[in-house]
């Protein structure tokens, strides 16, 4: 698969601003690796900013395994060291200058955490990728998302796994993977959302009918962070103004590219998810 221009060619007299300002809301005392994972995928994948929303007990945590280029910004938490909905109006006074917003990452499934959660979805008019945590806070109130499609023409992009596509949807996860691209595909067009249904052949649909089934990809994937990862790519093209449903299509592509890549030389066995951002140039370069 060759990759749009748009990632590819870069004007000369561009600046970070014009490749996408990514706010990541993630991570919490007991995950603080899910927010490094996803702020180090969206940077490698060519985003021009990229600043982690965290709690701030974690904050001197993150600055050691971080890469130097992600900024941190640390909010009010929770006595679990979560993120809590004391820290709303600061962060909606943030992301006034960002363009993409990413929500879910190691954040929990606190009360405090999930309340703040569904504010942001229902209050922020921002593209977002919403995963892990931030789609479980969506169970029971996915009428959410339907308020916020009818409201606004802002992204929404979810990124769920089989197990929470279940949970959001009240089925069996025999269900879902018995019948994949249809249910990704009716849930993207229910919601007016872009669907990543992750897992074996990754189906990316989006609300006007457009569906994509991924090939890359190896099962050395199926590790802690890897979809921490693939949230950060996906962030950072469409930071870099692909439309929702290609953001998430040619991300699945590359990030499965990089798995490949990554199993050659770590095998499936040894392979962790950092091992796959170090591919993405490689794969990117493979695509171009």
């Amino acid at each position: 698969m060759r990759l749009p221009t748009l990632l590819l060619r870069r004007k000369p007299k561009a600046h970070k601003g014009d490749f996408g300002h990514i706010f990541i809301l993630a991570g919490s005392l007991r995950f603080s690796g899910a927010a490094a994972l996803c702020g180090h995928a969206a940077v490698r994948a060519g985003a021009g900013l990229v600043t982690l929303g965290i709690p701030k007990s974690i904050a001197r945590a993150i600055i050691k395994v971080k890469p130097k280029e992600v900024m941190t910004f640390p909010f009010p938490e929770t006595t679990e060291g979560t993120l809590s909905l004391n820290g709303y109006k600061k962060i909606k006074d943030f992301v006034k200058n960002v363009d993409v917003l990413v929500i879910g990452p190691g954040l929990t499934q606190n009360k405090s955490t999930q309340s703040l959660v569904r504010k942001v979805i229902s209050g922020i008019d921002k593209p977002m990728v919403i995963d892990a945590d931030g789609l479980n806070a969506l169970v029971g109130h996915l009428n959410l998302l339907e308020v916020r499609s009818r409201e606004s023409g802002a992204a929404r992009i979810l990124t769920p796994h089989p197990g929470e596509m279940a949970r959001l949807l009240g089925v069996a996860i025999k269900k879902v993977q018995s019948d994949r691209k249809n249910i990704a595909g009716k849930f993207a067009k229910d919601y007016k959302i872009t669907t990543v249904l992750k897992g074996h052949d990754t189906v990316v649909a989006d609300s006007v009918g457009n569906l994509y089934i991924n090939k890359t990809g190896n099962p050395g994937m199926a590790t802690a962070g890897s979809g921490d990862v693939l949230t950060g790519m996906i962030a950072a093209f469409l930071g870099q103004g692909l439309s929702a449903f290609n953001a998430a299509k040619y991300a699945v592509y590359l990030h499965g590219l990089a798995g490949d890549l990554a199993a050659k030389e770590k095998t499936q066995t040894g392979m962790i998810a950092s091992d796959i951002i170090d591919k993405i140039p490689e794969a990117i370069k493979q695509c171009s």
